[in-house]
């Protein structure tokens, strides 16, 4: 990407300058490069990443975006964008916003779907399928703002505040997910007014304030001070300290000679935090883990027990025999199974035929009728 003297001027009715949002700039942007846009409210970064997309027209100046303009259709298929406000559809669930943006992308059917449950995994959401995209919290907005983004594999990445509303897992998980991109060699600019997230994965950065690039460099040319040196150490002991002090004090005054514990940022400190209490629910949960691992031994376990059941089903029967004396016929193989299974089959045939008892029944019906008319004819002659 190349920008020479880019220029917005923004009009009101009249047709009367009423904002210069961007003043000449001009900067390079190079394959496989994390480039940052810094700089307050109202700085123009916003609109300068408009202009790149071809979202605005300049006013004044040259913009070319792999050698074309952010106007040529091909070029912008090659560009994913992340705007700082997530336009989604309220009523579409995430698998569907990104089939929507697939779609618009004319991504094969296979391809797609396997892209969108790549990214579902990749932004945390894959088990929130069911719920719609209005009902998702700002931070599940951005995840899947950020799918939506890569959906078409771009080679040009514009993030405008990605991490916003990002809890600090999210904000750590978007850094690695840039700083696997440009190893791809991906290019992304980066808009953000968190300077940590900029310094810990841009290459490069302007600085802008009223519309025009105040600084510009590598993080290292814009951050080291040269006329300062930095001496780190294992601790030392109390007299071996003081010689050296003794050493620098020829040479610096004592006023500029510091001695401290080197900190670490909060980021990295809650990580750390969250990583030792994720490896200490995972010990504690350890036979929850070993139950799911462990299928293939559920799976021989109810086939066992299967063949246990109908077994003692068929075996009822002979429930008064001693336990000693059928275990050996479990061990003994299958053929003693088979001569087993055989005898109580002839067993439960021989007992089977209840049919034949209701003929019975019926033979026993008219001797209690008979026994009933006597009855009543005994209670009639009483009277007499």
């Amino acid at each position: 990407m190349s920008v020479r003297g880019l220029t917005k001027v923004f009009k009101d009715f009249w047709n009367r300058p009423k904002a210069r949002a961007v003043d000449n700039v001009d900067f390079d942007v190079r394959r496989g490069e994390v480039f940052g846009l810094l700089g307050p409210n109202g700085s123009g970064k916003s609109t300068t990443v408009k202009l790149l997309l071809g979202l605005l027209h300049p006013t004044k100046g040259h913009i070319e975006v792999f050698g074309h303009s952010p106007r040529h259709v091909q070029t912008k298929s090659r560009i994913g964008y992340l705007p700082e406000e997530s336009y989604l559809y309220r009523y579409l669930d995430s698998r569907e916003t990104l089939n929507f943006f697939g779609n618009l992308f004319r991504l094969p059917k296979g391809e797609r779907k396997n892209r969108v449950d790549q990214l579902l995994e990749m932004v945390g959401l894959g088990k929130t399928l069911t719920r719609v995209v209005g009902e998702f919290s700002k931070g599940m907005q951005r995840r899947i703002g950020l799918a939506q983004a890569l959906i078409n594999d771009p080679d040009l990445v514009i993030l405008d505040e990605p991490t916003s509303g990002l809890d600090p897992i999210g904000c750590r998980e978007v850094k690695d997910l840039i700083l696997a991109m440009a190893r791809r060699g991906k290019t992304v600019i980066l808009c953000s007014h968190l300077l940590a997230d900029v310094e810990d994965v841009c290459d490069r950065v302007v600085i802008y304030y009223g519309g025009k690039i105040q600084a510009m460099g590598t993080l290292k040319e814009l951050l080291s001070k040269p006329d300062t040196l930095r001496i780190t150490t294992p601790v030392l002991p109390r007299e071996t300290l003081e010689r050296v002090l003794e050493i620098i004090h020829h040479d610096a005054a004592a006023d500029r000679v510091r001695v401290d514990n080197p900190t670490q940022n909060l980021e990295s400190y809650f990580l750390d935090v969250v990583r030792k209490a994720r490896q200490a629910a995972s010990e504690t949960s350890g036979a929850v883990s070993g139950a799911r691992v462990a299928e293939y031994l559920r799976g021989g376990a109810e086939e066992k027990s299967s063949t246990e059941k109908i077994l003692e089903r068929l075996a009822l029967p002979e429930a008064a025999r001693p336990a000693t004396a059928s275990q050996p016929a479990l061990q003994a193989g299958p053929k003693t199974d088979e001569k087993k299974l055989e005898a109580l089959t002839k067993v439960a045939g021989a007992a089977s035929p209840p049919a034949k008892l209701a003929p019975l029944a019926e033979q026993e019906q008219p001797v209690d009728l008979s026994k009933a008319d006597e009855k009543l004819s005994s209670l009639l002659e009483k009277p007499k």
